[in-house]
């Protein structure tokens, strides 16, 4: 028996419902040994019913409140289906989540503060440490690239205190296993990419790259991870296309993002890394000027589906699955 993937479909009243929809009928068409489920708060949804489902939160941009404003129905919606999909993991019934994305503010009105799905997820799982993983198994360029955003979202003047000599060996460690476990790389090449322009110049543009990166890549490879850097993010990426490295972490989230989408945008996942599941998730977010016109592209939603698949058949030994 394969994995067992199970479906969250994000915000209602965005386009998380109709990509879901589309993307698991390809799925199915493409693999039809996998087993996959849509899960709301209350259980499984029919595809059928995603479908309509926009039409039930339609409420949400009349009366008092903007359109598209934060919306505590929909949070709800969106974070109790979230909540079934860990339950359905921790029962054993689940091998792996993909969520189609929400809405922070509305995931906030429905009282969960929390400042994305990764951190819900962490916390629902009970881990402290875990890492986005910005992957792609095909690019523009055809190489794979994969990122793993050491800091994610924060103002870039708080960046520099944030990555820290803890923080990268924590998330060098959190990306080697992950390459091991789940994608069967048994010797994971890591590039870490530095934080000031040519990765400092030998100290002429600052000195964080001597005095945290540098050590951090000492005590890594003193740990038997080989991982290379500081590297300067200007070559770093093109040499992970090219081959030299299975993944990069990048120090912030717009360095790496934007080497990420200039040559993945469509076929970009968001991973999570560090979980006791696997997750994936699209690399758009909801989309609601588009919703319900049948133009939202499924193209993300498909690769979240189809590498939840293959990292799962990799991580599990899917034959202690329960249904």
């Amino acid at each position: 028996m394969g994995p067992r993937l199970v479906v969250t479909p994000g915000d209602p009243r965005g386009i998380g419902p109709e990509v879901t929809a589309e993307a698991v009928r390809l799925l199915e068409r493409e693999i039809p040994e996998a087993s996959l489920s849509v899960v709301g708060p209350n259980g499984p949804l029919p595809l059928a019913e995603l479908d309509s489902l926009r039409q039930d939160f339609s409420h949400t941009t009349r009366g008092n409140l903007e359109p598209f404003g934060a919306d505590p129905a929909a949070g709800a919606f969106a974070g109790g289906a979230i909540l079934r999909a860990v339950e359905m993991t921790v029962a054993g019934s689940a091998h792996a989540i993909v969520t189609a994305p929400l809405h922070k503010p509305s995931l906030h009105a429905a009282g969960w503060v929390f400042p994305g799905q990764t951190e819900f997820l962490a916390d629902l799982a009970g881990i402290a440490d875990v890492g986005m993983l910005m992957a792609a198994e095909r690019t523009r360029l055809d190489g794979p690239l994969r990122v793993l955003l050491a800091t994610t979202h924060l103002p870039l003047s708080a960046v520099p205190a944030a990555v820290t000599f803890d923080l990268l060996m924590r998330q060098i460690g959190l990306l080697h296993d992950a390459l091991v476990q789940d994608w069967g790389i048994e010797t994971p090449r890591i590039g870490l990419c530095g934080l000031n322009p040519h990765a400092s110049d030998g100290g002429l543009f600052g000195n964080e790259e001597a005095e945290t990166f540098a050590p951090a890549v000492d005590a890594a490879r003193a740990n038997g991870i080989d991982v290379l850097g500081p590297l300067p993010a200007d070559t770093v990426f093109s040499r992970a296309l090219a081959g030299a490295f299975d993944a990069v972490v990048a120090p912030y989230h717009d360095v790496g993002m934007a080497a990420f989408k200039t040559v993945s945008f469509g076929t970009g996942v968001n991973v999570s890394i560090g979980l006791p599941f696997v997750r994936t998730s699209p690399d758009h977010g909801t989309a609601f000027d588009i919703a319900g016109s049948g133009t939202a592209d499924s193209s993300s939603m498909l690769e979240a589906l189809r590498l939840a698949w293959r990292l799962a058949k990799t991580r599990f030994d899917t034959s202690s699955v329960h249904v």
